[in-house]
C-alpha cells in the first residue's frame, strides 16, 4: 500500500476522449486527488463519480484535477461520463498496471473464483507530487467532502514577491 509522504507513483493513461494524460504533468502547477473505484456504472462507483463531478469547480478553486481510474477502457469511460454527464476526467488502466502501483487491488472471491478487483481507494497528491492522504476501502456517501476539506489543509505554493526598497 502507498504511504502519505512517499511520492506518487507517475503513469501516463488515455482518457475517455482517448487523450493521454500524463501525472507528472501537473508538478510544481497543481494538487491531484485521484480516485480509483471498481468499475464504471455501478452504484457507489456512479455515485462518487457523480458528487466529485458536482463539486469540481471547488476544487478547482484550490488548483486541485480530479481524477477518476478504473480498469475499464477509453470507451466504457466515454459512455459512463456522458450516461450521467460527469465533469471529471476518466483515466483507462486497462491492464491494472497503475492500480497495482498504488496498491489498490486485492484479490477476491467472486462467483466462486479468485478474481483481482480495484478497491475504491482515494489518493491527495500535492503539487510536489508527494501523496498527502491516502484513504483505502472508501464509502462514497461524505467522501467528497471530506476530501475536499483535505485538500483545502494543502499548503498552497509560496509565491515570491519583491520587497521594495
Amino acid at each position: 500500500m502507498l504511504q502519505v509522504g512517499q511520492t506518487a507513483p507517475s503513469f501516463t493513461l488515455s482518457d475517455a476522449d482517448m487523450e493521454s494524460f500524463d501525472l507528472s504533468s501537473l508538478r510544481g502547477r497543481q494538487h491531484a486527488v485521484l480516485f480509483f473505484y471498481p468499475r464504471d456504472d455501478t452504484p457507489f462507483c456512479t455515485l462518487e463519480a457523480i458528487d466529485f463531478s458536482d463539486h469540481e469547480e471547488e476544487f478547482t478553486r484550490h488548483d486541485c484535477v480530479i481524477l477518476g481510474v478504473s480498469r475499464d477502457d477509453c470507451l466504457r469511460h466515454a459512455e459512463f461520463r456522458d450516461k450521467h454527464g460527469l465533469s471529471v476526467r476518466l483515466l483507462a488502466d486497462d491492464e491494472g498496471e497503475v492500480s497495482r502501483k498504488y496498491g489498490v487491488c486485492q484479490m477476491r472471491e467472486k462467483d466462486g473464483a479468485r478474481k483481482l478487483c480495484v478497491i475504491s481507494s482515494t489518493f491527495i497528491i500535492d503539487s510536489h507530487g508527494v501523496v498527502r492522504h491516502a484513504l483505502y476501502d472508501i464509502n462514497p456517501r461524505g467522501h467528497v467532502s471530506q476530501v475536499l476539506q483535505l485538500v483545502k489543509q494543502l499548503e498552497k505554493p509560496c509565491k515570491l514577491r519583491k520587497i521594495p526598497s
